[in-house]
């Protein structure tokens, strides 16, 4: 199984195993299912406002406070939230 890439983690929740190969316990996996059934099922609020947040969830990984700050700005969006800065950057 191909471990890199932004599909890596579902094809691996779907092959019902971890990145190490090991067996996902069925509960967990089955409230995870239930959840993201849930989610499926939600009405969107917009395809920005979606872009921006996974831009912040990951790129926080990646860019330093500045610097995300500064992209998000120079792309168009609101720079980085009290609450996000908080959140990611504490």
């Amino acid at each position: 199984m191909d471990l890199s890439g932004p599909d890596a983690i579902d094809q691996a929740i779907a092959a019902g195993l971890d990145l190490d190969g090991s067996p996902l316990p069925e509960p967990m996996l089955t409230l995870y299912r239930e959840v993201m059934d849930l989610e499926a099922q939600r009405q969107r609020s917009g395809v920005r406002k979606s872009m921006r947040n996974r831009i912040v969830r990951t790129g926080a990984k990646h860019f330093d406070q500045d610097t995300l700050n500064q992209r998000l700005v120079s792309a168009g969006w609101e720079g980085l939230k009290e609450k996000e800065i908080s959140f990611f950057y504490s």
